[in-house]
């Protein structure tokens, strides 16, 4: 029943009421009226229509008068509230898409008409999903579905404008709920392509920078393997003969050549990041041959265990895992000041694998370990501070956690948690 309806519905009951208590009321002053005066009864009897007429279109009118006019101002603030909403539609920095229950376009603000590079009267009442990567679809309808249940749904996705640019946007769906009766899904849209390119710059600079410190400590090491093949192939030139042994060393030289240069050439490839199921310990082992190179340029000692002889199985990517342990080993080593050490170790607790990396460094006092990790922050004078933020991506983006302990001259320990691949025993 409406609001008009309900007005109607009182003001004929409250006009009933007061004919029927009238007629009760002057039934009973005419009785009395008849035994004392006849003639009076008589002029009572003419005149009480007409005093019903008068008393019932005063009070009508002042109920009238209240309910139209709590009808108005609850229209003006109706109104207000729809100015505020279409300003809040129009202005808002964010793209804002109104969607049926079926998903189908109902309006879109300016912001959208700019990332989507259509008009809001072309997309009216057409089907929301045919701007989203089609390979994406399924798992948007999913997250509609959940907001159409009334709770809101945050994603990414990748949508294709009118002039077939692929954008990255991040996504909200909110519930449209009126009156406990659910109405459609507003869409708010933020564009992050060009946020997300700018991280993966950012990435990719940190990642050279790494390659950079370690090209010098791979270069001193790799000389060394090199000064004694060099003597070698000398040596069977001038004896024109081979020696089993000689050849034997000179194989594992080059296969130590190959590891560390390897290794240096995967870390630097731009990849699209895939989850696998890895040997932890093994990426472990293969970030600890490349990283000696460096330690032992800064004559520092550095030490691995794996507390377990069964193999630790994670999902993760294998690049972005052994740039996650290079940052850490790399800040150790620089903050290490002499007779460094560092100490890796890696086990398995609570259906968990857990690194640490502890050293014996300069440490850090705890307000600068509260602020640790967060980009363009860096306890070091050159720093800038990414390298730990990236280190703390990759971990958020594992499901992982990392830990910071560290005191002022004696060191800091770095300890990372992963969640074991499924079927890890």
């Amino acid at each position: 029943m409406n609001q008009s309806h309900k007005i109607a519905c009182k003001v004929a009951i409250i006009y009933i009421i007061i004919g029927v208590l009238w007629i009760i009321v002057t039934d009973y002053i005419s009785m009395n009226q008849a035994k004392a005066d006849v003639q009076i009864y008589a002029m009572f009897q003419h005149s009480k229509g007409w005093m019903f007429i008068f008393i019932t279109g005063i009070v009508l009118y002042f109920i009238i008068r209240y309910w139209t006019g709590k009808m108005l101002r609850s229209q003006q603030e109706f109104n207000l509230k729809d100015e505020q909403y279409k300003s809040l539609f129009k202005h808002n920095p964010d793209c804002v898409i109104e969607l049926n229950l079926e998903g189908k376009v109902v309006s879109i603000n300016p912001e959208a008409e700019k990332l989507l590079g259509h008009q809001s009267d072309n997309l009216k009442g057409r089907s929301a999903d045919r701007l989203i990567n089609w390979s994406e679809r399924d798992i948007v309808t999913v997250f509609f579905k959940q907001s159409l249940q009334g709770e809101a749904a945050n994603f990414e996705t990748t949508i294709q404008n009118k002039n077939e640019d692929k954008r990255i946007i991040r996504v909200t769906f909110l519930p449209i709920i009126v009156q406990s009766e659910m109405l459609g899904v507003y869409a708010i849209v933020r564009d992050i392509t060009e946020s997300r390119r700018e991280e993966e710059l950012m990435i990719m600079s940190e990642k050279l920078s790494v390659i950079g410190h370690l090209a010098a400590a791979v270069a001193h090491e790799i000389r060394n393997p090199l000064t004694s093949l060099k003597g070698f192939v000398q040596l069977m030139d001038m004896t024109k003969e081979v020696n089993p042994l000689h050849s034997e060393i000179m194989l594992e030289e080059i296969d130590r050549i190959n590891i560390i240069s390897g290794e240096l050439l995967v870390l630097g490839k731009k990849q699209d990041v895939a989850f696998q199921r890895i040997d932890f310990a093994d990426s472990l082992q293969q970030v600890f041959t490349l990283m000696k190179a460096e330690t032992n340029l800064n004559n520092i000692e550095m030490g691995l265990r794996v507390k377990t002889a069964e193999p630790i199985y994670v999902m993760a990517d294998s690049i972005e895992l052994k740039q996650l342990i290079i940052n850490i080993v790399k800040n150790s080593i620089e903050a290490i000041v002499d007779n460094g050490k560092i100490g890796i170790s890696l086990q398995i607790i609570d259906d968990h694998a857990v690194v640490s990396v502890s050293d014996n460094g300069i440490g850090m006092v705890p307000e600068r370990l509260e602020r640790i990790g967060e980009p363009f922050y860096s306890t070091k004078e050159k720093g800038t501070g990414i390298g730990l933020a990236i280190c703390r991506k990759i971990v958020h983006r594992l499901d992982g956690e990392m830990y910071f302990e560290s005191e002022i001259n004696k060191g800091t320990t770095v300890t990372i948690r992963i969640p074991l691949a499924t079927g890890q025993e």
